[in-house]
Formats: structure tokens, C-alpha cells, sequence
């Protein structure tokens, strides 16, 4: 099981998303379904070397937020046209 350590975000919006990006970060949300959803924020190179895995849309992912675990799924993964960068994620929670 991949484990990995992640803030939460502490603004949203389409201006906090492009600062986010500006400094090699992207925003992602874990979809929970009796609790509210969660809004984090991972580091670019860490998540591009672990993508690059092909099964890891099966695998389980621990995240690690505040000293509290969550068990994800990868929900979707979205990518920009062109250049090689992610730019936003969604996760399920186990």
C-alpha cells in the first residue's frame, strides 16, 4: 500500500488552484459518502512517479492528513492537453 502525506487546502477557487500550480502543487478532493468531502493538496513530482505505476488505479492508497489515515481509491486523474503535468485529482474513500 502506497502511503502519502498531504495537506489540506486552505483556500479554494479557481485563483487558489493556479497558485497551487505555480508552486509544482495540484488540488485534489477525497469523496467520502456520509462525511464531508476534503480538500487537500499533493506535490507534483511525488504523485507523477507514483502514476506512472499502471496498476495503480486498483491499488489502495493510505493518505495521511494531520496525523489521520484515509484508505483511497483513485477516482479520475486529470491532465492538461498538452504539457505533461497533472492538474487535478479525485479519490474515494474506502
Amino acid at each position: 500500500m502506497i502511503t502519502i502525506n498531504v495537506d489540506k487546502r486552505k483556500k479554494e477557487g479557481k485563483s487558489a488552484s493556479r497558485r497551487l500550480r505555480l508552486k509544482n502543487k495540484f488540488p485534489a478532493v477525497i469523496y467520502c459518502n456520509s462525511e464531508p468531502n476534503i480538500c487537500i493538496e499533493l506535490d507534483h513530482n511525488i504523485i507523477c512517479n507514483i502514476v506512472l505505476n499502471s496498476d495503480i488505479y486498483k491499488e489502495k492508497i493510505l493518505l495521511l492528513i494531520d496525523n489521520v489515515k484515509y484508505k483511497v481509491k483513485i477516482q479520475s486523474i486529470q491532465r492538461h492537453a498538452f504539457k505533461a503535468k497533472i492538474i487535478h485529482m479525485d479519490f474515494l474513500k474506502i
